[in-house]
């Protein structure tokens, strides 16, 4: 008698391209979100090839500190709304930089003094830039 398999190889590959899928949409649109707050030099990294912790990251810069919580109070709006568990929120005392963490895709809204200070695109410089605008005007990924 041969062992069960503990799990099905396609199943997981399939169940792994969906959520990837999942965490691409949720990373354009939290970049739109930013982009509808009026914040510059809006970027998504991919970082599903380079790291484990997560699999997109949202880099927005605003004006000031209530931008900034504007932007992050929409957004934990809307994904309390699709009944997703909300974890705490990073820098929410900071003057400069507050982090969202859902997970699978992290948004970073800073200044622009703390941004360039940190540059999390020359950190993460191996990561691949996501042409959010193309993927959400061409419908390959659609927002609600």
């Amino acid at each position: 008698m041969s062992p069960k398999k503990i799990y099905d190889e396609v199943t997981y590959q399939q169940q792994l391209a969906l959520q990837q899928q999942e965490s691409l949409r949720n990373a354009c649109h939290c970049a739109r979100l930013a982009e509808e707050f009026r914040c510059k030099e809006v970027v998504v990294l991919d970082l599903t090839k380079i790291t484990p912790i997560a699999d997109y990251f949202v880099i927005a810069t605003a004006t000031n500190l209530r931008q900034t919580s504007a932007l992050i109070e929409e957004v934990r709006k809307i994904f309390k709304q699709r009944h997703e568990a909300l974890p705490a929120l990073e820098g929410g005392d900071s003057q400069t930089w507050m982090l969202q963490d859902f997970g699978t895709v992290v948004l970073h809204v800073f200044v622009t003094e703390a941004r360039e200070l940190y540059d999390l695109e020359g950190l993460w410089a191996d990561a691949g830039r996501v042409e959010w605008k193309n993927l959400i005007s061409s419908g390959a990924v659609q927002i609600a």
